[in-house]
């Protein structure tokens, strides 16, 4: 029997109030400097994905589908209609494993926030930089928050949560990019909401995987466009009790934690929160690869040194990374753990260049791969959420030697942030495999100081080939 539906949605009108009320100058001096260093990684992700075999099937698909000339793909001369080139430069931003993360929200928050946002203002002149910081901080307030009431368990249970929350960060910035009131914004969210997927399975040997970002970004998009129009969406997507997203995804009526979707909303910036990558692969890998960084620089040694490494970590990154590595693609080596410290010990690094088809099934990887083994440290499961990329790395040497190393945090994490020239050094490596040393420069600077952009079209205009 259907339960009762009384329809209160205190968490969704208070998202509503604040997506469509926030201003350029209700922007924290520290959150407005993050916040072009988090767009700017993003768009150097994407640029560089646009001729990985994923993105090339992609954009050549939906190119022979649809001749609608409106919104550019990022980095190409390419037009596609506004849904599908959000799509498409969505995919790209995630295209490898190079994009920022929440981890507390467990979400890659700018392939499903830009994306939208980009493409309103590159059919509307009169959008300013400031509009277009304000809207872009609005989305990466949003998502986050929707991972945080969910809690690790969300991916614990199998959902892909950077294609599921993601749709929230997507409706709104798009919603705050059109100038959307509450009413509209509550239905924006109430569509993007309804179209909420994807499946964890998809690390495993997929391209989809890639695409989940690029489908979430174009769901939030496709509830900013109906919702301006009138159409009406679900108005508690949140919290009704029956088929809501909170009870359904965590199926449950408990196991989440409503007041964490307007917590501090205004107040406490999430944005601050989100880290950036410096290995091309997926985030629960990274304290794992700095942990066995610091021990070489204090203990030099070399493969054939190693009798075992042991990676005490929570139950997530033991579900999520650790499995027994076996050749299924690139995308599933990104996110396998015994492979990326294989990898690392190799070749040194663990970035774009290390990371090819050809090397998938490279026998030494292979054979590497299986000194590693992942457990679970309860005592770092029951720290929370807030801790589920923890680990103690323990490296058994064959004379006998013991090397172990805790890492909470990864370089470029929230309690480690990048520098300013970190960021715009990665940006460089990567947009300059597509452009000029001039022209990613100029992306720089339309970034750097978005504020006084008349209209920030210029950017859009920008990532165009």
């Amino acid at each position: 029997m259907a339960k009762s539906h009384n329809g209160e949605n205190p968490h969704t009108k208070a998202i509503a109030e604040f997506v469509s009320g926030f201003t350029f100058e209700r922007i924290p001096a520290d959150v407005l400097k993050r916040i072009k260093l988090l767009t700017l990684d993003s768009l150097g992700c994407a640029i560089y994905g646009i001729n990985l075999p994923w993105s090339r099937i992609l954009r050549e698909t939906l190119g022979e589908v649809d001749k609608t000339a409106d919104s550019a793909v990022w980095g190409t001369k390419e037009k596609l209609s506004s849904p599908h080139a959000v799509l498409i430069n969505g995919a790209l931003v995630q295209s490898f494993e190079l994009d920022d993360v929440h981890r507390v929200g467990v979400l890659h928050v700018g392939a499903v926030t830009l994306p939208g946002v980009l493409a309103v203002l590159e059919k509307d002149a009169s959008l300013s930089g400031k509009e277009f910081l304000a809207a872009t901080v609005a989305g990466y307030e949003i998502g986050p928050r929707v991972g945080i009431c969910m809690g690790q368990e969300h991916i614990g249970q199998g959902w892909h949560s950077g294609a599921t929350l993601g749709v929230f960060s997507a409706a709104a910035g798009a919603a705050r990019a059109m100038r959307l009131d509450v009413a509209q914004t509550i239905n924006a969210l109430g569509i993007g909401g309804t179209q909420a997927a994807g499946l964890m399975a998809a690390q495993y040997g997929s391209m989809v995987k890639r695409m989940h970002a690029g489908r979430s970004a174009q769901s939030g998009f496709y509830g900013a466009l109906l919702a301006r129009k009138g159409y009406t969406g679900i108005q508690d997507v949140l919290e009704s009790e029956y088929g809501g997203f909170c009870t359904t995804f965590s199926r449950s009526t408990d196991r989440f934690n409503l007041a964490a979707l307007s917590d501090g909303l205004g107040e406490r910036f999430e944005t601050m929160q989100i880290a950036l990558k410096f290995y091309s692969c997926v985030g629960s890998n990274h304290t794992t690869l700095d942990g066995i960084r610091e021990i070489q620089a204090r203990r030099p040694f070399t493969l054939n040194d190693i009798e075992k490494i042991i990676v005490h970590g929570s139950q997530v990154t033991a579900d999520h990374v650790g499995w027994p590595y076996k050749p299924q693609g690139l995308t599933s080596a990104q996110l396998n753990l015994p492979y990326c410290i294989a990898t690392y010990l190799i070749e040194g690094d663990a970035f774009v260049a290390q990371f090819t088809e050809d090397k998938v099934a490279d026998p030494q990887r292979m054979e590497v791969s299986k000194l590693v083994n992942v457990i679970e440290d309860p005592a770092i499961t029951a720290l929370g959420s807030r801790f589920r990329h923890k680990v103690r790395v323990e490296i058994r040497f064959k004379n006998g030697d013991v090397q172990e190393e805790t890492v909470e945090s990864p370089r470029g994490s929230e309690h480690k942030f990048a520098t300013e020239e970190d960021v715009i050094a990665k940006f460089r490596k990567l947009s300059e495999t597509q452009f000029s040393c001039e022209k990613t420069d100029k992306i720089i600077d339309l970034v750097m100081n978005a504020e006084r952009l008349s209209s920030a079209q210029d950017i859009s205009t920008a990532l165009q080939a």
